[in-house]
């Protein structure tokens, strides 16, 4: 059994595609599929189920995924034990991240980390269920590192630390009842359609929280995955949204207007505690935390 082999299940647990796998570790799709197979026979079991469109981990594969991530993770020890006598940090980071978030300016946070550290891959995964997707996949072990965002504390399973905020506003086309006001509180909101993201995203909790503590309910008529996209759904009369200030700036013909007992949409730079921090992970951290120029 080879430590190669290993990495390759991981990659295709993570990616439930030899495909993807394969553009992870940028090694050929065959390399991967072939791999598999290898350490399939060696270990005389099945570790995916091939029979249907997308591949699923067999029971086995499930059993073993785990233990295979925690013997990566001793490996990643030992490489990193070396590096520390020679001062150069290798190895890969898999990094998620919300997609239409500029809070954190991410290509130059990745082209400053990649100055300093050019022995080191970095591969992005744009979250598909939103910050509550990303942190399923860090307690997973399929991201070594989150950019998301949360409602509340975050969870007991991450460590957390803010990166950047916007104030949570009002997003209302021209001529609206309210355009004129110079703020507003969630009572004056309850008549209204509102556009929003799928539940799983953390603007939409932000604010689905925010009215159930205080006792109100309100009718999303539309959801949009893209928060990119949200402001443009108001600018054509379609309704309102609670939206983080930064992704309303250039929106057309709307009023922008602070909420009272809103929270803030914050990102956070999280990763899961129960994964030991390779010295690539640290490397990285340390500089999202002190690069000015990472601010978007």
């Amino acid at each position: 059994m080879e430590l190669r082999q290993l990495e390759f299940f991981s990659a295709v647990a993570g990616e439930l595609s030899f495909t993807r796998a394969g553009d992870r570790l940028t090694i050929a799709q065959s390399a991967v599929s072939a791999g598999i197979r290898s350490l399939e026979s060696e270990l005389g079991v099945e570790l995916f189920d091939r029979s249907r469109r997308q591949i699923r981990l067999t029971t086995t594969g499930e059993l073993l995924l785990p233990k295979v991530r925690d013997a990566l993770d001793a490996v990643n020890e030992v490489r990193d034990a070396a590096q520390d006598a020679t001062r150069a940090v290798t190895g890969s980071i898999v990094i998620g991240l919300m997609t239409s978030v500029t809070l954190v300016n991410v290509p130059r946070l990745l082209g400053l980390f990649r100055a300093g550290h050019p022995g080191v891959g970095v591969r992005l995964r744009a979250a598909r269920r939103g910050s509550a997707g990303l942190v399923d996949e860090l307690v997973s072990g399929e991201l070594d590192l989150a950019f998301l965002a949360l409602s509340g504390p975050a969870p007991t399973a991450l460590l957390a630390v803010p990166i950047a905020s916007s104030p949570m506003v009002l997003v209302v086309p021209k001529g609206h009842r309210l355009a004129s006001a110079s703020a507003v509180g969630l009572g004056d909101l309850v008549p209204e359609e509102f556009i929003d993201l799928p539940p799983g995203y953390a603007s939409r909790q932000i604010v689905d929280d925010a009215f159930t503590a205080a006792g109100l309910e309100r009718r999303v008529m539309i959801e949009v995955s893209d928060i990119g996209t949200a402001a443009e759904y108001v600018t054509n009369g379609l309704g309102v949204a609670l939206l983080p200030e930064f992704t309303a700036h250039d929106a057309l013909d709307v009023h922008r207007l602070p909420v009272a007992n809103l929270p803030d949409f914050t990102v956070y730079l999280a990763a899961s505690r129960k994964r030991r921090a390779s010295a690539a992970v640290r490397a990285f951290v340390e500089l999202a935390l002190t690069a000015d120029e990472a601010r978007g």
